[in-house]
C-alpha cells in the first residue's frame, strides 16, 4: 500500500491505535486529526499520534478517514464528512452500533465512499493515552452492507485491515446490533450495575479494596469505561439492549428463586451446562490466533 493521507475524526483508544499502527507500517504516511477536545489535539501531536490538525472542509485530498467518536455523534456527522471528501476518498467508521447508521446515510450521493465497519477491540480507558500499538491484532472486525461500498474502494480496506492484522467479518447491520447486544453491550451493562451494586452497599470503600479478589476486579473491569462513549451505544441500541436485558433478568431472577428455594441442584445444573461457554471462547481464541 502506498502512503497515504489520512484524516482521524476522534482521537481516542480506537483512532489513536490505528493511527499508531499506521505510522508503523507505512511510516510516509501523513496522519491528521479532528477532535472536539483541543487537548486530546495537543496530546496526539505530543505522543507522536497524529502529525498535526486538520478541519471537515479539508478532506478532499484524503485518501481514508476514519470516524473514531461515539455513536451518536458519528451519526450528526457522517453525512458532512461525505459531502466534503474526494472521489477517491474511503470513509469508515468504527462504532458498535450500525444499523441506524446505515439508514442515515441510505441516500447519500457519495453512499459508495462509505465502510461500516466494527473492529472488535478495545480496552477500558480512553484518550490519546490510551492508544497503543498492534491493538488490532488478531481481533475481529465486522463489516456491514460491504457491497454498497465502491469495489475498488472496499479493496483498499480489506488490504488495510489485512496489514493490521484483522479477521473480517461480513454481517447485515440489523443482525450486526442484534447480536452485539448481548455478546458485547449486556456485559459491559452488567459490569457497570455489579459496580453500582457493590459500592452502594459497601459503603467502606476499604472493604472493597480489602476483600475484592480477580474474579471482581475482571467482572467489573468494564465498568471504568467511559460513559460518555456507551451512554449513546446503548441510546442507538435501545431495542435490542432492553430484549437483552429483559432474558438477562429472567436469568437473574430465576437464579434467586432457586436459592430462596434451596434448590441447588438446580444452581449446580445451570451454571454446569452454561460452563459449555468455555469451549466456544477456546475455540473463538483458536481461531483468532490462527
Amino acid at each position: 500500500m502506498e502512503p497515504l493521507k489520512i484524516t482521524f475524526i476522534g482521537i481516542g483508544l480506537i483512532g489513536g491505535s490505528m493511527a499508531l499502527d499506521m505510522k508503523r507500517l507505512f511510516p510516509n504516511t501523513k496522519r491528521l486529526g479532528i477532535d472536539q477536545n483541543a487537548g486530546h489535539i495537543s496530546e496526539a501531536i505530543e505522543l507522536g499520534i497524529i502529525d498535526e490538525e486538520t478541519t471537515l472542509d479539508q478532506l478532499a485530498d484524503n485518501d481514508m478517514v476514519v470516524i473514531a467518536i461515539p455513536v451518536g455523534a458519528c451519526k450528526k456527522i457522517l453525512s458532512s464528512v461525505l459531502d466534503n471528501i474526494g472521489k477517491n476518498t474511503l470513509v469508515f467508521d468504527v462504532g458498535s452500533t450500525k444499523a441506524s447508521l446505515c439508514q442515515e446515510i441510505a441516500n447519500h450521493k457519495h453512499r459508495n465512499h462509505f465502510l461500516a465497519a466494527h473492529p472488535i477491540a478495545g480496552t477500558e480507558f480512553s484518550g490519546p493515552k490510551a492508544a497503543v500499538e498492534n491493538l488490532f491484532e488478531h481481533k475481529t472486525n465486522i463489516l456491514c452492507e460491504s457491497h454498497k461500498t465502491d469495489s475498488k474502494l472496499l479493496e483498499k480496506a480489506v488490504l488495510l485491515f489485512t496489514k493490521l492484522g484483522m479477521r473480517l467479518s461480513y454481517m447485515d447491520p440489523i443482525e450486526h446490533d442484534r447480536h452485539i447486544a448481548y455478546v458485547s453491550h449486556l456485559s459491559h451493562i452488567s459490569s457497570f450495575m455489579l459496580g453500582k451494586t457493590v459500592i452502594e452497599k459497601e459503603k467502606d470503600e476499604r472493604n472493597i479494596f480489602d476483600m475484592a479478589g480477580s474474579g471482581f476486579e475482571s467482572t467489573v473491569r468494564l465498568a471504568k469505561s467511559s460513559p460518555a462513549m456507551w451512554t449513546p451505544i446503548f441510546e442507538e441500541n435501545k431495542a435490542n439492549v432492553v430484549e437483552s436485558l429483559k432474558e438477562y433478568i429472567a436469568n437473574l431472577e430465576a437464579f434467586k428463586t432457586w436459592v430462596e428455594n434451596d434448590d441447588f441442584q438446580k444452581v449446580y445444573e445451570s451454571m454446569a451446562n452454561t460452563n459449555h461457554i468455555k469451549n466456544i471462547l477456546n475455540g473463538i481464541t483458536s481461531k483468532n490466533n490462527k
